[in-house]
């Protein structure tokens, strides 16, 4: 029945009608009446009635639809319009709230943890302005001389901020009120803050000279004077002034480290009792440094190193100072230990002391490659100074020339700017020259260049801040022919390594083998925890064909030094005298990681390689 009902709709519409109106409810009534009306005449009228009836309704409901649309646009899109905008604003609003709250947030944080030194405008009389001589350009000099004392300073001490106040005034105004944002932080700060606000005077006194008076918080007033022409000097006096009273742990480092001892030694004296408890362990450290850089007692020295770790227990370069000390006084297994007890205090390596405070400990264990990095990220991260008292260029020099490479040795050389206040510049850099010398087989050169070396070692500056050094004159002497100055220098030089691990050497040369091993065995019981000792004594034992104490001695020593080359390389050329190529190669390889620029190194892996290619 159904397939009858459609077959009648197709073939019930004739196409001239189906053109002239398109097919619709209507047309669908009409061609279902007219196909009814074939079969009940009843039926089609009742269906196009009723198809008639919906059709309507169908016409009905879409004008309700349509009007209720127009409704819609004309009444509720501009309230959701109103909607949207305010709900937009009041986010708007909320975030400027938000900013605004970080940023009194971040001012007041600014202002509680504030530590600055503030130059406030000087005073000065309007016949000194016509000079140029305001109060901003008075002020302004004054802080120039702060910048350059704080940036001379070589210390990891906090540094307080360095600022003028008349700078920076980046103006916001608060409605009503025409304040600026610096101005209310300037108001957080003076009431949470702890800046130091400097100010001042400049006068002219009756004799045409100059009078500048600075006085601060905390900050007793003083005034200098001088002629007429002086004002770069007593700006240099002024500031000098306000840094030791601001800063007293930046002034005595200043002082210790230009070479003005004396000055801080009396400094940490007249200070300490009155100051800051975090100032205190600073006070103690470069009081105590400058001690030994005058020759003072190195026991004094020592104890206040260890009363600035007492102090403060996390003072690393308290630490390292301590090994120092004892390492002056020829007690080199005593800092070893020391370098322990940091490790321990710092939680292991890597651990909380940064690597720089283990560079005696480094150097000890010959751990060269540690003590190089360190070295070199010292300098980059301070300015190109490093924090140690000396010059840190020649020490890199004397590094890569115990590396074997020795073109980077003489670029750092090249590099290394002379100091006045600095006499380890000079001295290190003859000893690094001698290094060379002797490297490259030119033994006379080598002599010379120790000899220089020596004569700056007296200096107390030198000889504190490379204890032992000296013990490296005696074989160069020797290699050049004078023995009796290679006597003197060992009966002199101290209770060090390589000055019984050399004289051993000496002996055995001159062709006393039996006094060359006791002399061996006493630089290993001066400091048995410490690698060059071994090292020197396997060297030996090889020379004399006894290759398996050899191999032994200088296993010793590369358990005590991993990270130094040429006991491993030596020990590969003892394996390779033995015919065991293989485990030379290893030992070479080894080797190569920790100095891969050593000619010689790769000269003896490549002739190892050769020999075990069939």
């Amino acid at each position: 029945m159904a397939e009858g009902l459609f077959d009648g709709v197709v073939g019930g519409v004739d196409e001239e009608s189906t053109l002239a109106k398109p097919p619709g409810a209507e047309a669908f009534a009409a061609a279902v009446a007219a196909n009814l009306a074939n079969h009940s005449p009843e039926v089609a009228t009742e269906t196009a009635e009723f198809l008639r009836e919906q059709t309507e309704l169908l016409r009905a409901q879409r004008k309700s639809v349509e009007a209720e649309h127009k409704f819609f646009k004309e009444q509720w899109a501009p309230r959701l319009l109103g909607i949207r905008l305010r709900t937009a604003f009041q986010v708007f609003i909320a975030l400027v709230a938000t900013v605004i709250g970080i940023g009194v947030a971040v001012m007041i944080h600014d202002a509680v943890t504030s530590r600055s030194v503030v130059v406030e405008p000087f005073d000065a009389p309007p016949k000194l302005a016509e000079r140029g001589l305001t109060g901003k350009v008075i002020a302004g000099g004054l802080l120039d001389e702060l910048v350059r004392l704080q940036t001379a300073t070589r210390t990891t001490a906090e540094k307080r901020s360095l600022s003028n106040a008349w700078t920076s005034d980046i103006k916001l105004a608060v409605p009503e009120a025409g304040i600026s944002l610096s101005e209310v932080a300037r108001a957080l700060k003076a009431r949470f803050g702890h800046d130091l606000h400097i100010n001042g005077e400049l006068v002219g006194t009756e004799a045409d000279g100059l009078l500048l008076t600075v006085r601060g918080d905390g900050v007793l007033a003083k005034s200098f004077a001088g002629g007429g022409s002086d004002l770069q000097k007593l700006t240099i006096a002024a500031a000098e002034y306000v840094y030791s009273q601001s800063e007293p742990a930046l002034w005595i480092t200043y002082l210790s480290g230009t070479g003005r001892d004396a000055e801080a030694i009396a400094f940490g004296r007249d200070t300490y009792a009155s100051a800051d408890k975090a100032d205190r362990p600073y006070l103690l450290n470069y009081w105590a440094n400058s001690l030994t850089f005058v020759g003072g007692s190195n026991s004094e020295a020592l104890s206040l190193y260890r009363a600035a770790i007492k102090e403060k227990p996390d003072f690393w370069v308290g630490y390292s100072n301590v090994m120092n000390a004892l390492w002056i006084t020829g007690d080199e297994e005593g800092a070893w230990r020391a370098g322990q007890e940091l490790r321990k205090a710092a939680g292991g390596r890597p651990g909380r002391a940064s690597e720089e405070m283990f560079q005696n400990a480094d150097t000890l264990n010959w751990n060269l490659p540690a003590w190089r990095a360190s070295l070199v990220a010292d300098v980059d991260s301070h300015g190109g100074l490093g924090t140690a008292s000396n010059s840190q260029w020649p020490v890199i020099a004397d590094v890569d020339i115990r590396l074997h490479d020795t073109t980077s040795a003489q670029l750092a050389l090249e590099t290394t700017k002379e100091n006045e206040h600095d006499p380890t510049i000079g001295a290190m850099m003859h000893f690094v020259k001698g290094r060379l010398a002797a490297e490259t087989g030119d033994a006379a050169q080598a002599a010379r260049e120790m000899e220089a070396f020596a004569t700056a070692f007296a200096n107390p500056d030198v000889r504190s801040n490379f204890p032992g050094y000296e013990c490296w004159v005696a074989p160069a002497e020797e290699a050049a022919g004078h023995p009796e100055k290679a006597d003197a220098v060992l009966k002199t030089a101290g209770t060090y390594v390589d000055c019984y691990r050399f004289r051993a050497d000496i002996i055995d040369h001159r062709g006393d083998w039996p006094g060359a091993q006791d002399a061996y065995q006493q630089a290993v019981a001066l400091a048995p925890d410490l690698p060059a000792a071994y090292y020197s004594w396997g060297l030996a034992l090889a020379r004399h064909g006894e290759l398996a104490g050899a191999a032994a001695r200088l296993k010793d020593a590369n358990d005590r030094a991993g990270t130094w080359a040429d006991p491993l390389k030596s020990w590969g050329d003892v394996l390779a005298k033995q015919g065991r190529l293989q485990e030379a190669l290893a030992k070479y390889d080894a080797a190569l990681k920790y100095a891969p620029q050593w000619g010689a190194l790769k000269e003896a892996r490549r002739a190892a390689a050769k020999r075990l290619v069939p």
